[in-house]
């Protein structure tokens, strides 16, 4: 009766979060209700428990990032940087979302892809003002490039911290093994933009002169605030790089950051905690209590062990099925409990493979299907969900099938580009 409570409580609350019928933070807070009330899911279960509870590293990790943004974004910096990225490509809509695309590509390899949308997504909004057009198009292709680029390293997605533990891969590994398939992957991104977003690039050359004939360093009306804030994010950046020297979670560096810099600033509580996405993080823990049912009555558990059972213990069609799986199953559930449950399967599937590589391979499987699938809905990934949140606050708001139309068509395409790369590399060379 707990199964069936748990996916069916996931499936309305999906379609009413797709549908739009009702906020989708009501929806999701609505469903964590009924698995809590109905007993699937109690108190420790849903607070306090790391496999089927809220997430709260994720949970603060955006808390703090936005409480530090908040408080960056009083400096003038993003206005800077607004000014300075349209006048490098010459006031051409186009140029400039290749340009933002690339930085948060790179950017989410070593950061936190929530933590790159967070820095990424003000400077986009004030370069559509300044040029008078829709942010829509750049803030779909920025979340999407960040999904694409956390996965090259170790520490650019969540999902691929769990498989190094699980795996023993290390940093190294993760760059060398993902990192070709993820720089191919982007262009295909870059390629993809200007059809996608097909008459979304005209502007008013008058627009585009007064952007041209503006002094970036004029932007900056808080010097002294921007050096504190700087030195703070730079420590936090690095703190996150050094995660596995420091043995902090990257939730605690955040805030530890947010709390120096609220001490260093002198800024009132009023004005920092105005950039908190409040009904962001409200959706997510609803999500992840519902997502929490499903991993408790295990209903996730079996449908990872139908797909890896289904393999026979042959090596190549164990990596393209959990490729394929990954891609699809983290396009409707946060893909960090799907890893979470999938990794010790894949595990045990390498010890019936001989052959290193090809053991290997299995795990760049799971880490590209479950990465490249966050792209697939809306909510496939925390970065999606952040931005989309960011887009409703600017007053852009950008609708689940508006995002899933265009995130469906990068999936499929980056996912059918990752197959042959992991046969080539590992089966054929």
């Amino acid at each position: 009766m707990s199964t069936i409570i748990a996916v069916v409580t996931f499936v309305v609350a999906y379609f009413l979060i797709a549908t739009e019928k009702i906020p989708k933070t009501h929806a999701a807070l609505g469903g964590a209700g009924v698995v809590l009330a109905a007993g699937v899911m109690d108190s420790g279960s849903a607070f306090f428990s790391e496999d089927t509870g809220i997430d709260w590293n994720v949970v603060f990790l955006l808390f703090g990032m936005m409480v530090i943004v908040g408080i960056l974004r009083r400096t003038g910096v993003f206005e800077f940087v607004a000014i300075w990225a349209a006048k490098r490509a010459k006031g051409s809509p186009l140029r400039i979302l290749l340009l933002l695309v690339l930085i948060t590509a790179v950017a989410s390899a070593f950061l936190d892809n929530v933590t790159t949308v967070l820095l990424v997504a003000p400077v986009t909004l004030l370069v559509c003002d300044r040029l008078d057009i829709a942010p829509t198009p750049f803030l779909i292709g920025e979340v999407l490039a960040s999904n694409i680029g956390g996965t090259a390293t170790l520490i650019g997605d969540p999902p691929n911290i769990i498989i190094g533990s699980r795996s023993g891969l290390s940093f190294n590994e993760f760059l060398v093994g993902l990192g070709p398939i993820v720089v191919l992957e982007v262009a295909l991104l870059c390629v993809l933009l200007p059809w996608l977003f097909r008459g979304s690039f005209r502007v008013d050359p008058e627009r585009v002169a007064d952007v041209l004939a503006l002094n970036e360093r004029e932007a900056i009306t808080r010097p002294k605030l921007l050096l504190r804030s700087g030195i703070v994010l730079a420590l936090v950046f690095a703190g996150f790089v050094l995660h596995s020297v420091v043995h902090l979670d990257p939730a605690v560096v955040a805030l530890l950051g947010a709390g120096v810099l609220v001490l260093v600033s002198g800024t009132r509580p009023k004005d920092y905690l105005a950039g908190v996405e409040w009904e962001t993080l409200l959706f997510f823990a609803g999500l992840f209590v519902m997502i929490g049912a499903l991993v408790k009555t295990g209903v996730i558990d079996s449908l990872a062990r139908l797909a890896a059972d289904t393999t026979g213990g042959q090596a190549l069609p164990a990596v393209l099925l959990v490729l394929g799986v990954s891609a699809v199953l983290s396009g409707f559930i946060d893909n960090i409990p799907y890893v979470a449950t999938m990794s010790p399967l894949v595990l045990a599937l390498t010890h019936d493979i001989p052959d290193p590589a090809h053991a290997e391979a299995l795990w760049w499987a799971l880490a590209l299907g479950a990465d490249f699938g966050g792209n697939l809905t809306a909510v496939g990934a925390s970065a999606n969900v952040v931005m989309l949140g960011i887009a409703a606050r600017s007053g852009t708001p950008i609708s689940f099938w508006q995002f899933t139309r265009k995130g469906a068509v990068v999936t499929l395409l980056t996912v059918a580009l990752a197959a042959p790369y992991l046969w080539l590399r590992y089966f054929v060379f």
